[in-house]
């Protein structure tokens, strides 16, 4: 390792609607670990919402959920160091990282679904252990996924959690050329969602969310046959269906005004898909759901395998989930970069080790 520095940046998140960049050690790969040096880190809604405007715990949980170190859950960037016991992947590898390192025993963790790791040393990266906001990040080889050379390390931390977690929603639904697919919430997730469902053929995409901002920029990606704000939802949906409903539909805002539309949405035998965190679900039985013989899923995440299976469809459909970014900085501006991830962004912001904005 003597051509890797011995310091780095690393960016935490106080609790209080700020994020302060510090001067820290280099970590060294142990054993089945990976040094990674970050070519992008993504900023996520659930960073938002449970560590950077203050601590909150998870259902079940003892304390907050966040434990004080290296934030950032979305890495990706190039193995420069494998420590004892790698069996995969070496220096020069390119990879993105499944967010939960669980404890690999686990009926959950024997299926890939480490996001539901019932071990007591289940960790995600940027809530228990050093996360993809520096310059380095160590990434246990178990939760290492190549990342294709068509794609770039932006790419890889989109997939490495929002583009995963669309991907699993539309993927119970069983998305087809047949379906038009309705998404609920245009932020980084929503736009995701739309971008993979054209992926597996859908026959329209039509997105509804609240903020004119939000809509300017998903108008302007080539995703959506049509987009509209919630209160205009109900003629948008039966405009472009002619009348019928959407035989998918994937709610992203986690909202209950938004789950409510997108209930509202579905045609009869409909399938609707939650993968919003927060809020609450509420609705009427019987015409809403009952009578339309609907099918709700709810999905967390996906699992490591669901993750390899959508970096591998969107080299094959030749996507390219960077488009949805909006906004990019280096990780000096970490603090500038969550401001505007907390208010109202267009699209998703990224960190990228070193970047300047005329890049």
């Amino acid at each position: 390792m003597s051509d890797i520095p011995q310091r780095m940046r690393g960016v935490y998140l106080p609790g209080d609607s700020t994020a302060v960049v510090r001067d820290v050690e280099v970590p060294e790969p142990g054993p089945g670990e990976l040094l990674v040096r970050v070519g992008a880190s993504g900023i996520c809604g659930s960073d938002i919402g449970y560590i950077y405007r203050g601590y909150k715990g998870h259902r079940g949980e003892e304390g907050a959920a966040y434990r004080g170190v290296v934030a950032g859950h979305e890495p990706a960037g190039t193995v420069v160091a494998a420590g004892p016991q790698t069996r995969r992947f070496g220096a020069g590898d390119r990879v993105l990282a499944y967010h939960i390192v669980g404890c690999g025993v686990c009926h959950n963790c024997r299926g890939g679904w480490m996001i539901s790791c019932t071990g007591a040393t289940r960790a995600a990266y940027g809530w228990q252990r050093d996360g993809g906001h520096a310059d380095y990040i160590l990434v246990d080889e178990r939760t290492a996924i190549a990342l294709p050379d068509e794609l770039s390390f932006v790419d890889g931390a989109l997939i490495a959690c929002g583009f995963g977690t669309a991907y699993e929603g539309l993927h119970r639904l069983g998305v087809t050329g047949a379906d038009d697919v309705v998404v609920v919430g245009l932020g980084p997730v929503g736009l995701a969602a739309a971008m993979i469902a054209r992926g597996m053929g859908a026959r329209r995409v039509i997105g509804i969310e609240p903020s004119a901002v939000r809509r300017g920029w998903a108008d302007g990606l080539d995703l959506f046959d049509a987009t509209a704000h919630p209160d205009d939802a109900t003629e948008a949906v039966a405009q472009a269906t002619s009348g019928v409903g959407a035989q998918a539909v994937i709610d992203c805002s986690g909202s209950r005004a938004g789950r409510s539309t997108a209930i509202e949405s579905a045609a009869e035998w409909g399938r609707v898909s939650l993968v919003g965190e927060g809020g609450t679900l509420e609705t009427e039985v019987s015409d809403a759901l009952l009578h339309k013989q609907l099918t709700l899923y709810a999905s967390w995440v996906t699992s490591v395998q669901g993750m390899e299976r959508i970096t591998a469809d969107l080299v094959r459909w030749g996507l390219r989930p960077e488009a949805v970014v909006s906004d990019r900085f280096d990780l000096d501006r970490a603090d500038d970069a969550y401001r505007l991830a907390a208010g109202e962004s267009r699209g998703k912001v990224v960190l990228i080790p070193g970047y300047r904005a005329h890049d």
